[in-house]
């Protein structure tokens, strides 16, 4: 797979958090714009974002796994708000950049950590969700940058398991009371071209 190299910048938190990844025994994935980037379209991003199969039982290991790798809780009492919110709300300390690390539970997440692929970018090896479990996590999300990513990961990767792709965003707009949440992105759908690969 041909992949874009990430920005210089977040060379440093992203492989602190695939360190992390790498102490939970693979049990996660990098997501959000990082992903994109990636898999889709190179983008701007402010963050890198992740989800690792966790429960809020193992907080305590997971915040001392991430300080080892020089990522500090950003906000006070990070572990209870972790327990309320299931998200860890870190900073890489020599970049300033954010980091938010998700703990995953729902049968969807923990397929997409089975399904999960390492994938070189440059000096970094990293672990991402298939293009089809990312479209999936952004139909979920819904914001008009969301659907943009989708649009760029649909041009990029012709070969889409769309099957999947409709099950699984069929099943959260029913959960959701959100039909547009499948209607969007079959209207995507037919709008993106995936560009045809040289021979």
């Amino acid at each position: 797979m041909t992949t874009a190299l990430i920005p210089q910048l977040f060379l440093a938190p992203v492989a602190a958090v695939q360190r992390v990844l790498d102490q939970f025994g693979q049990q996660g994935v990098i997501i959000g714009g990082i992903a994109v980037s990636i898999l889709g379209k190179p983008r701007t991003t402010a963050d890198v974002d992740a989800v690792v199969i966790a429960s809020v039982d193992d907080l305590s290991h997971l915040m001392m796994v991430a300080q080892q790798e020089g990522l500090s809780p950003r906000v006070e009492n990070a572990e209870e708000f972790a327990r309320r919110r299931r998200v860890l709300l870190l900073r890489h300390d020599a970049s300033g950049i954010t980091v938010d690390i998700s703990l995953g539970v729902l049968p969807f997440e923990i397929e997409t950590v089975e399904r999960s692929q390492l994938v070189q970018t440059g000096e970094l090896q990293i672990r991402l969700p298939t293009p089809e479990d990312l479209i999936i996590q952004k139909a979920v999300a819904h914001r008009p940058m969301d659907l943009d990513d989708i649009r760029t990961i649909i041009v990029r990767q012709p070969k889409l398991d769309w099957q999947r792709i409709e099950y699984w965003i069929s099943q959260f707009a029913e959960v959701l009371e959100m039909p547009e949440l499948w209607t969007n992105i079959a209207d995507l759908r037919k709008q993106a071209k995936p560009r045809k690969r040289r021979k």
